[in-house]
């Protein structure tokens, strides 16, 4: 099986098809015309003012409560190490993102992971870990279409959650960067909309919306956390990468991040139902969550199926996917990410097809 012929539902990230290429270089060009001293200077930890400006009125905050970083992910890790320190308590969903994982074993956390269900994480799960005595620094969540499982934080439980975290003083941390790849449903309002004393701290990104290749995230969160996280900022690379920022500046306050949305979200919503079909059709007895909007879909296989056979399996067949065990602390043996966002329209049936004859070989079938 050559690399041409692999349908890969392992990576969360756009296809080509979706990226808006032309757009991207019109704004580059305008970029380097409107600004070219602070597009080729150092500039600071806090990123490019333009663009701190307009992600500040987006969320309706002071443009103080903003740092624009090298991708989401250095978001979190500056937040991490800000907050938690060796042996500290940090809650996070069951499954979570495989890298926040990493992360807070990087920095020496007791990691708690709190169960998902098609609404979100369990707050009444939390609740009871609260009640035994954990008292956690920072909850990590992921409330909108969640990597890896796809499901949506429902309101009363955002509301609910933010009052657990004032009630016993942790923090949480809002990790949101698919909240615009919605394509089905109404939009839900963020948990730091919603928060009124700095409870919250909001992450986002612009990979999902832009494309991977900007690395351009930020975080939202209270003036003296940001200035102390700029502080650290500072002193690990000076400053973010003005090129980038300022090419997104300028997609951004032409309209043509909104364009681009538009086509991300009918693409994917697309790509999902597609999947979603073949699920059905090819691997009946799966169960799995269709989710809303984001990139990816979480797959529940019947417990005959081992991933870390499959996996080897599937792959012989020329279908890329992800173990659920890569974002669990333990279990997820039967279970699987797929992620649809790179795969095109005429491919996704093609995958699922492939992926139920490695099933029925793992299962001793054929």
């Amino acid at each position: 099986m050559t690399s041409a012929q692999l349908i890969s539902f392992a990576r969360g990230a756009p296809s080509l098809d979706i990226v808006d290429v032309d757009g991207l270089k019109a704004a580059a060009v305008r970029a380097f015309e409107a600004d070219p001293a602070g597009v080729t200077a150092y500039g600071t930890a806090v990123g490019y003012p333009p663009l701190r400006k307009w992600i500040a009125d987006k969320h309706g905050v002071d443009v103080d409560q903003v740092i624009v970083t090298n991708g989401s992910l250095q978001a979190d890790a500056l937040l991490f190490e800000h907050f938690v320190s060796a042996g500290d308590d940090v809650i996070v969903e069951k499954p979570t993102y495989d890298r926040t994982l990493l992360n807070l074993r990087n920095v020496g956390a007791k990691v708690h992971q709190i169960t998902l269900d098609a609404e979100g994480i369990d707050v009444d799960e939390l609740r009871k870990l609260l009640e035994s005595g954990v008292r956690p620094k920072l909850a990590h969540v992921i409330p909108n279409f969640q990597n890896p499982a796809g499901v949506t934080l429902s309101a009363d439980r955002r509301r609910a959650l933010i009052a657990l975290a004032k009630e016993y003083g942790f923090t949480i941390f809002e990790d949101d960067p698919y909240a615009d790849i919605r394509f089905r449903g109404d939009k839900l309002p963020s948990m730091l909309s919603l928060d009124t004393d700095g409870t919250v701290v909001h992450a986002s990104s612009f990979t999902k919306t832009v494309c991977p290749g900007v690395r351009v995230g930020y975080l939202v969160g209270p003036t003296d956390l940001i200035a102390t996280i700029a502080k650290r900022a500072t002193n690990l690379y000076i400053s973010p990468g003005m090129v980038s920022e300022a090419i997104v500046h300028q997609f951004c306050v032409t309209g043509d991040i909104d364009r681009s949305i538009e086509t991300v979200c009918a693409a994917l919503g697309e790509r999902s139902r597609l999947l979603a079909d073949a699920l059905r059709k090819h691997l009946p007895d799966a169960r799995f969550t269709e989710p809303d909007g984001g990139y990816f879909l979480w797959v529940d296989l019947p417990e005959d199926v081992d991933v870390d056979k499959l996996v080897p399996a599937a792959t012989a067949r020329g279908v890329a996917v992800v173990k659920g065990s890569d974002f669990l602390l333990e279990g997820g043996r039967h279970s699987l990410r797929l992620a649809y966002s790179a795969v095109t329209s005429d491919q996704v049936e093609e995958g699922v097809r492939r992926l139920a004859a490695a099933v029925a070989e793992v299962r001793g079938q054929v």
